[in-house]
């Protein structure tokens, strides 16, 4: 079982993202666990406080570490990725030298009600990622347009074919921890 912690770039209570990642962690399944990560709380990153970091900082990046991957469900704000993910982006990978994205295995998906999805946002967010030295699946990339009913109240996709589609980029993920999560495991010593 891989313990993926779920961090949605969207505050709003309404947000489609945070839906969309509550249907995608209904989808899962058994060798994947989908945990929401709150960020509404964290203040705006400051390096004055690297080195004493608020309470709320701590928790992100130790819920980052815990787990065994990051999913992060990203909406798009002026053709790039929110301010909120940029901080929660910004917390973990601080202080110096002590990143929580060094070499985690990390998805990128993201919804919109229009049909270029989150496309331009997730590509900055592959920028960033990338220079934090994070493990970013490249395959299949999920540009999720929303349209009213897809999701319904209990959190179901409620199309067959986008629930195949999503449930293979699911299994990707899964089989990208797993890759990655060997590469990382020391090699034993030839004889």
């Amino acid at each position: 079982m891989y313990n993926v912690a779920v961090i949605v770039g969207s505050l709003r209570k309404d947000s489609i993202n945070r839906e969309f990642a509550r249907a995608l962690a209904k989808l899962a399944g058994p060798g994947l666990k989908l945990d929401l990560v709150n960020i509404d709380a964290l203040p705006i990153y400051n390096q004055d406080f690297d080195a004493d970091m608020p309470a709320e900082a701590r928790r992100l990046k130790a819920e980052i570490e815990a787990a065994d991957a990051v999913l992060l469900i990203t909406p798009e704000h002026n053709r790039s990725f929110s301010t909120a993910l940029k901080n929660a982006i910004d917390w973990a990978s601080r202080p110096y030298g002590k990143s929580s994205w060094a070499g985690k295995p990390v998805a990128i998906a993201g919804a919109s009600g229009g049909n270029v999805g989150t496309a331009v946002a997730q590509q900055h967010l592959r920028t960033v990622l990338g220079h934090l030295d994070a493990a970013i699946l490249g395959q299949p990339e999920v540009f999720f347009t929303f349209k009213p009913g897809l999701v319904d109240k209990d959190s179901n996709i409620t199309d067959e074919s986008t629930r195949e589609f999503l449930r293979g980029f699911l299994n990707r993920l899964s089989g990208w921890i797993d890759l990655i999560s060997r590469d990382r495991q020391p090699q034993a010593a030839a004889a």
